[in-house]
């Protein structure tokens, strides 16, 4: 599409899933898309959300802070989206069709989308945002995403067309996550994070650093528009300010990591709901670094930990022990490890194999505000690795620095809360292949994995993905790469004046658009 034919800013300025397998087979009828702008409830109001860090950026592209991605899934459009049940559904892109032979994948567009500044929303989007999410310099967290797309085209104004190395069965599910959202090509990173431009259902409206950020009802949302006017992310340091606030009446909303908060929140004005979670807690361990780079003392920690007592004192016992995949086609054995249950006598084998026998230092990077269980967690792996002979250095950062830290690789180990996804390939697939956009995070590639995991989007039938993606998990598990712990639940605070709100078990806030404040 040309630049004459979209309407620009200046002009306009002066004018005033789950499924993702058979998505993948069969692509997506325009049947399942929301209904068109104008129909929603004008129900107005303000909600105000308890938040415990400030987002660390605001563009999309880059957000992998919980709190980043709250917001900015609400202010940014993706191709396609999850509904509530994770199952993938219609989203900028009202339909897509995928060629016989899996190696073309032709959407549709909607027309009369907008971005937040006025400016039209078309296929020259859709192809700089996948060339620039493909571009190294970009560093998108998402960009293994579309690591089968060799070309995107833009034959009209409303049609894409991906060409496809293989063809890619995750392919409908990794497009609608944040990290692939669509944002206008005009826009630059440096402009986003000052004034993020998106197609969702709120725009952003002000910032306040380390206090608030507000966002706006869209007005020209595509979609069903919201009920609210407007969404106030105010942050307050800890979850038991946050649970005062709400009985104050100054907060109507917030989202616990920690059961013991949501238990002394449940009650009076106050409703909590428990919703179990895709991502997971880890002891994250580089392959690449310090002691680590000896498989048996990866060994050794895997052995010595005891995840269910780590669950048991960090969370309370609400959630479960978990393998490395999460998604519930997918879901991994947790008893499928050389150490199912604690081995200390193992451990210290392993660490005799290693050379170790006098013990060993691992220098570990600890978020505190992020989530809330970190701390309680990193101090009890750190006491159970002790009588080992293994001694976890901990270092706590505020989030932002954590950020920063991890995303650089630079750790030997980090306590760690993933978010999960439905499609193992979008979990995993950027992290453990060698190929991977965060493999430098991950610590850990092998050619068995780059092998198996090109198998698993290469492949459609559901019986004999699960076959490759249990192989993935052994494959993780049996060298060691990271220690996964347990998964857990969000705990979902409203005081009474607030309906509509779906919780998923991806974490996503997607749902803030149907919420209403009496």
């Amino acid at each position: 599409m040309s630049q004459g034919s979209r309407t620009t800013r200046g002009a306009l300025a002066a004018m005033g899933v789950l499924a993702a397998v058979s998505l993948a087979l069969t692509g997506c009828s325009p049947s399942g898309t929301p209904a068109p702008s104008g129909s929603a409830a004008a129900d107005g109001g303000k909600l105000v959300i308890g938040v415990t860090s400030d987002p660390d950026t605001l563009f999309p592209w880059k957000a992998t802070q919980f709190q980043a991605v709250h917001v900015l899934e609400n202010v940014y459009g993706t191709l396609t989206e999850f509904d509530k049940d994770l199952n993938v559904v219609p989203g900028l892109a009202e339909s897509w069709e995928v060629s016989d032979d899996g190696l073309t994948v032709t959407f549709k567009l909607r027309s009369g989308v907008t971005f937040e500044d006025g400016s039209s929303f078309g296929s020259e989007d859709v192809k700089s945002s996948f060339d620039k999410i493909m571009d190294e310099a970009t560093a998108a967290v998402s960009a293994a995403s579309l690591a089968s797309v060799t070309k995107v085209e833009a034959p009209d104004e409303h049609t894409v067309v991906l060409t496809l190395s293989a063809p890619d069965a995750a392919l409908p599910a990794n497009l609608a996550v944040l990290g692939t959202a669509i944002l206008s090509s005009d826009d630059t990173e440096q402009a986003l994070n000052t004034e993020p431009n998106g197609t969702g259902p709120f725009s952003f409206k002000d910032r306040v650093a380390s206090q608030s950020l507000t966002l706006v009802k869209n007005e020209n949302y595509w979609g069903d528009g919201p009920k609210l006017d407007s969404i106030e992310f105010r942050v307050i340091p800890d979850e038991s300010s946050i649970v005062a606030a709400m009985q104050s009446g100054n907060v109507q909303f917030a989202v616990f990591d920690d059961p013991l908060v949501a238990k002394t929140a449940a009650g009076g004005n106050i409703t909590v709901s428990n919703t179990p979670q895709l991502s997971y807690h880890a002891l994250q361990l580089n392959a690449r670094k310090g002691a680590l780079t000896d498989v048996n003392v990866r060994l050794a920690i895997q052995c010595a930990i005891d995840r269910q007592q780590v669950l048991d004192t960090a969370a309370l016992g609400e959630g479960e022990v978990t393998g490395p995949i999460t998604s519930p086609a997918f879901k991994s054995d947790p008893s499928a490890r050389p150490c199912p249950d604690r081995d200390l006598d193992k451990a210290k084998e392993y660490l005799a194999k290693a050379g170790k026998s006098d013990g060993v230092t691992v220098h570990a990077i600890v978020s505190q505000g992020e989530y809330a269980t970190s701390v309680n967690e990193a101090q009890n792996v750190k006491s159970q690795l002790a009588e080992a002979g293994i001694n976890l250095d901990i270092e706590v950062l505020e989030s932002g620095a954590y950020v920063d830290r991890w995303i650089a690789a630079d750790f030997e180990a980090a306590i760690a809360l993933n978010g999960g996804r439905p499609d193992p390939d979008g979990m995993y697939g950027r992290y453990f292949t060698s190929t991977g956009n965060l493999n430098k995070v991950a610590g850990y590639s092998s050619p068995e994995l780059d092998k198996l995991f090109a198998e698993g989007k290469a492949t459609s039938d559901p019986a004999a993905r699960k076959a490759i993606y249990d192989k993935v998990s052994l494959e993780l598990e049996n060298n060691a790469a990271w220690i996964w712990m347990f998964t857990s639940y969000t705990y979902t605070a409203t005081t009474s004046s607030v309906q509509g709100f779906t919780p998923m078990a991806n974490g996503s806030l997607q749902y803030l658009r149907t919420t209403t404040v009496k």
